[in-house]
């Protein structure tokens, strides 16, 4: 491979800022399905999703619906919030008292969610905007001003893929959250690390396929980084229908998934110290069970044994006022029989276990 064959980050950048503020009119115009909205989207979120201007929405390229639960009067940083969909969603859900920053680096997509910004919180009825929009780069935020600890929860959705310099987001990531803060995103990831040759395809980029993130390499990075556990919240293969595409890079394997990590100390693996949670049915959007991730499923009232990690992810965090955790890490008892930290254990029914 030659100098000239290697894209610089600013390059890759203005790939991706041209396919989708000139190539990309709407969600008809993509190659393939990876940018899709599998995810689950309850009938209320779908009702507010009715009140977003039908510009904003046409022009939505997500790959799920990481809409985070219990974020009333919370700060939420949405990472390339394109025409805002998602922000403005959030927007009705943290409240009047609450607030969003969306980001990001595409000039005509911060235009379309500026121009309906004032509309939009004229229908969610708030006397003064909620939200503001930022034109910049998600790999550095000091720039726009986002300062240490400010933030309670950070989303994405199917964004940082994108990203030519992935370790400097997370990096960024952690450094805004507050602590016990929450990452609540969806992209898609990788079986196999992807052939050097088609990163740099600005179609497979612009499509989400080239930047997705090799899961055991992602794994490594949150762990570099501090983040030694992660969650799992949903997971499903991604089938690429476009003849195409599949013929350039059908030998790869994708995953859309949906990841959440907390700013936390954790251990490397699930330990048991005897401890138990009860869900208290106090969410509103989950006023019977609580799906912390693909095999923690949290019936209200039901004694539930967790590890440690859940135990802190529970009970040092926004969630700790909907769980009742009983026990500390005074005894130990070894370690819970169970996968390592972030690997998925999807089933039809989450598991009553830990982990």
């Amino acid at each position: 491979m030659n100098n000239a064959e290697v894209k610089t980050d600013q390059e890759t950048r203005q790939d991706v800022s041209t396919y989708y503020g000139e190539v990309l009119q709407s969600k008809d115009d993509l190659a393939t399905n990876a940018c899709c909205d599998p995810g689950m989207m309850l009938p209320a979120w779908r009702k507010t999703l009715s009140e977003i201007h039908p510009e904003i929405t046409d022009r939505f390229y997500g790959c799920g619906s990481p809409i985070p639960f219990a974020i009333e009067g919370k700060t939420v940083l949405d990472l390339g919030c394109g025409t805002g969909r998602d922000s403005f969603l959030i927007s009705k859900l943290v409240g009047p008292h609450g607030k969003v920053i969306g980001v990001d680096m595409t000039e005509a997509q911060i235009a379309v969610a500026n121009r309906h910004l004032e509309h939009q919180m004229q229908v969610f009825g708030y006397d003064k905007p909620n939200v503001e929009f930022r034109l910049g780069f998600i790999e550095d935020l000091a720039v726009l001003g986002i300062e240490n600890e400010s933030v309670d929860v950070v989303v994405s959705n199917c964004v940082i893929n994108l990203s030519p310099e992935k370790e400097a987001v997370f990096r960024e990531i952690f450094r805004v959250l507050k602590p016990g803060g929450e990452l609540y995103f969806s992209d898609i990831f990788a079986g196999r690390r992807i052939p050097s040759e088609l990163r740099r395809d600005p179609l497979l980029r612009g499509e989400c396929l080239a930047g997705a993130m090799y899961i055991g390499d992602f794994r490594r990075m949150l762990a570099n980084l501090g983040c030694l556990d992660y969650r799992i919240a949903r997971s499903s293969p991604l089938e690429i229908f476009n003849p195409e595409v599949m013929e350039r890079i059908g030998m790869v394997d994708f995953q859309n998934m949906t990841v959440r990590a907390f700013k936390l100390p954790m251990e490397d693996r699930c330990e048991n110290y005897g401890q138990v949670a009860y869900y208290l049915g106090t969410v509103a959007e989950c006023p019977h069970a609580f799906p912390l991730d693909d095999h923690h499923l949290f019936t209200t009232g039901l004694p539930v044994p967790i590890c440690g990690n859940t135990a802190d992810m529970l009970s040092k965090t926004r969630y700790a006022t909907h769980f009742r955790t009983v026990g500390d890490s005074r005894v130990h008892y070894g370690l819970f029989h169970c996968a390592e930290p972030g690997a998925s254990q999807s089933q039809e029914k989450p598991s009553l276990g830990c982990c």
